[in-house]
C-alpha cells in the first residue's frame, strides 16, 4: 500500500543538475505496487525527473494458489509497459528493474518474466530479501539522525515485511551514515497476503489483534538476539518506516486534504498518535476509510492489516517518535547506478 506518487520529486534538493546529463531509472515491481523513478545525476546526489506508481496487486491470490493469476499478470504487464514508455521518452541509458516477494514465491515466475521481456523489453530481476533491505536502507539513510547510535528501519510491503537493525554514525560533514547493519529479518506476510487471509470488511478487532500477535511472535527472536528494547529504554534507538502504511498513517495524522509527499517524507509522528490513528481507522467501515484522502478506494481494504503490523512494531519497540520515509528501494537503486559511473576519488 502506497499513496499516489507525484510526477516528480527529489530524494533531496540537489543544485547543479544539467539538462543533458545521463538519465537512469529504477523500477520496483512489488506485491501491490509497480513504481518507477527516473533521475539524473546532480551535485553530490541526484535529481528525480519523473516518478510513477500504480497499484497492480500482483500478489492477489498468490498465497492460495502459489501462482500469479492471469488478471494480476495483465495488470503487471500493463504497468510495466507504461514504465517502459516513460523510460524511452526520458532517454534512459541505464536501468535496473527488480521484483520482490510476489515474484519470489510465484511458481509461474519464468513464464511471467518471459512475457515481461516480450511485451515491454524489460529484463526483470528477482532480488533476495537481503538485497531488498540493502537497497531500501540506502535510499532512506539520509533521514536517519546521526546522533542516535542505533536504528530500526522497516518496510511493510504487500507480501513481506522487512526489518533492519543497524548502527548509525555521523560522517565528516555531520550527516548520518550507516556504520553497519547488525541484522535483518523478513516476515513472510504483508498487507496483501494478510488482507486475503483475514478476509472481511471492515477488518474486525479480533482479526486486527491476531495480526498484532502474529507480528509480535515473528519478531520475538529478533528482539531476543539484540536486546533492542533495552536500548530503546536508554534512548539509543530511532525508528524509521519506509512503507506505504507509515506514510498513509502520517498523512491521516496531518489531516492532509490530499497526499503530499513533500510534507510527509522526512516527517516525524508520535508513537502514541500513530497507534491512535490506526485505532481510529479500525473503527471505520470500508466507505469511511476510502473517503480518507490519503487512502482512497484502491487501498481501503489494505490499510488495516498494515496498521496492525505497524502497531505490533510500535508496541514491541516503544521508540517515542517514528520517522516517516516516502523513499526507499528505488532511490537505493538510483544511487547504485550512479555510483557505477562515479569518477574515482582523488
Amino acid at each position: 500500500m502506497e499513496p499516489a506518487t507525484p510526477t516528480a520529486h527529489a530524494a533531496a534538493p540537489r543544485p547543479g543538475t544539467t539538462q543533458g546529463a545521463e538519465a537512469v531509472a529504477a523500477l520496483d515491481l512489488g506485491t501491490n505496487n509497480c513504481r518507477l523513478l527516473v533521475a539524473r545525476p546532480a551535485h553530490a546526489g541526484f535529481r528525480v525527473i519523473e516518478a510513477f506508481s500504480r497499484v497492480v496487486r500482483l500478489g492477489e491470490g498468490l498465497a492460495r494458489t502459489g501462482r500469479l493469476s492471469a488478471p494480476a499478470v495483465e495488470r503487471g504487464l500493463a504497468a510495466l509497459g507504461v514504465c517502459a514508455g516513460r523510460m524511452r521518452r526520458r532517454g534512459v541509458t541505464r536501468s535496473r528493474a527488480v521484483a520482490t516477494e510476489a515474484c519470489r514465491r510465484a511458481e509461474n515466475l519464468p513464464a511471467f518474466r518471459d512475457a515481461v521481456r516480450e511485451r515491454t523489453g524489460i529484463e526483470l530481476e528477482v532480488i533476495s530479501p537481503d538485497e531488498e533491505a540493502r537497497l531500501a536502507l540506502a535510499g532512506c539513510a539520509p533521514l536517519l539522525d546521526p546522533l542516535i547510535p542505533h536504528a530500526l528501519v522497516f518496510d511493510i510491503g504487500g507480501g513481506s515485511t522487512e526489518l533492519v537493525w543497524l548502527r548509525v554514525a555521523p560522517d565528516a560533514s555531520g550527516s548520518s551514515r550507516v556504520a553497519g547493519v547488525i541484522d535483518s529479518i523478513s516476515l513472510p506476510f504483508g498487507v496483501v497476503s494478510l488482507a486475503e487471509r483475514y478476509a472481511g470488511d471492515p477488518l474486525c478487532a479480533p482479526a486486527y489483534e491476531a495480526i498484532v500477535a502474529e507480528t509480535t511472535d515473528q519478531c520475538a527472536a529478533f528482539e531476543q538476539r539484540h536486546g533492542i528494547r533495552r536500548r530503546v529504554a536508554a534512548g539509543e534507538v530511532q525508528m524509521l518506516g519506509s512503507s506505504g502504511t507509515v506514510t498513509t498513517v502520517a498523512g491521516v495524522a496531518m489531516r492532509l486534504p490530499r497526499y503530499d509527499r513533500a510534507r510527509v517524507d522526512g516527517s516525524v509522528i508520535d508513537r502514541a498518535e500513530a497507534i491512535a490513528v490506526s485505532r481510529g481507522l479500525l473503527a471505520l467501515d470500508w466507505d469511511g476509510r476510502a473517503a480518507q484522502p490519503c487512502i482512497g478506494r484502491n487501498r481501503a481494504d489494505l490499510v488495516m492489516p498494515g496498521c496492525a503490523v505497524l502497531e505490533a512494531i510500535c508496541r514491541l519497540w516503544p521508540v517515542p517518535n517514528l520517522g516517516v520515509a516516502d523513499r526507499g528501494l528505488r532511490e537505493g537503486i538510483v544511487l547504485d547506478l550512479l555510483a557505477e559511473r562515479a569518477p574515482p576519488a582523488g
